[in-house]
């Protein structure tokens, strides 16, 4: 792999906070970062479903692999010439719970601090109706 696209959801502060950290890390494997479901990332990736690139980190390798949730996590890492050894380690059976933890964290944060949603007309707050 020469190469990744990191698709992240740029109307979310810990991901954006996570896009800047990985630009300043040194890569052994260069990455774009492309928010999720914009224009460039449909141009580049037309048969992607790109609604499910906004519920959870979206990586793409430049031979097509699709990587998901933990498995985006653990490649970002392994791109990255001071965490590739992490990366090996998460991608164990000892250390795959704890990338499997770490992503569910960040969801249930992101979730839990994400705006007034608008679902079937009404609007409040997240986890709450009207």
């Amino acid at each position: 792999m020469r190469r990744l696209t990191v698709l992240y959801d740029a109307q979310c502060p810990l991901c954006v906070h996570v896009r800047h950290w990985l630009l300043r890390q040194r890569a052994l494997v260069p990455m774009d970062l492309v928010p999720a479901g914009s224009v460039e990332a449909r141009r580049r990736f037309p048969a992607l479903d790109h609604a499910a690139t906004l519920e959870e980190i979206t990586v793409v390798g430049d031979g097509g692999q699709v990587y998901r949730s933990a498995d985006a996590w653990i490649v970002c890492l392994w791109a990255l010439a001071e965490h590739r050894a992490k990366a090996h380690w998460l991608a164990s059976p000892t250390g795959r719970p704890l990338a499997r933890m770490t992503v569910l964290a960040a969801s249930r944060w992101r979730a839990a601090t994400a705006g007034p949603t608008c679902d079937g007309g009404t609007c409040g707050a997240p986890g709450r109706s009207g």
